[in-house]
């Protein structure tokens, strides 16, 4: 569940990012490596689980999916909030700096 929901996550931010140059401006392209990187260590996870489970891997019981969800919502809300902090240090449109000399003067 949690491979399933950072995959998605990265699917759509990709898009965004492709579909207008404003997006790339908005550093959504760090979003979307945080993405597409927590998908490949779900990925290598997976991997690793089947090895070791086997054909069990694809019988979680509701509890484990439910965890995993909430671990995968975690996990891009952690990814979002880094990619605020992300924005709000490089400031692409100048907002914060407006506000911080508009505010000291």
């Amino acid at each position: 569940m949690t491979l399933l929901i950072t995959v998605f996550a990265a699917a759509i931010c990709t898009a965004i990012w492709y579909r207008s140059a404003q997006c790339r401006e908005m550093k959504i392209g760090a979003l979307c490596w945080m993405f597409w990187g927590a998908s490949l260590m779900w990925l290598v996870d997976a991997v690793f689980e089947y090895a070791e489970l086997g054909a069990e891997y694809f019988a979680p019981a509701a509890e484990d999916m439910l965890n995993d969800a909430f671990l995968g919502l975690s996990v891009v809300a952690l990814g979002l909030v880094a990619w605020l902090v992300i924005l709000l240090v490089k400031d692409p449109k100048g907002v914060v700096k407006e506000k911080l000399t508009k505010h000291k003067n």
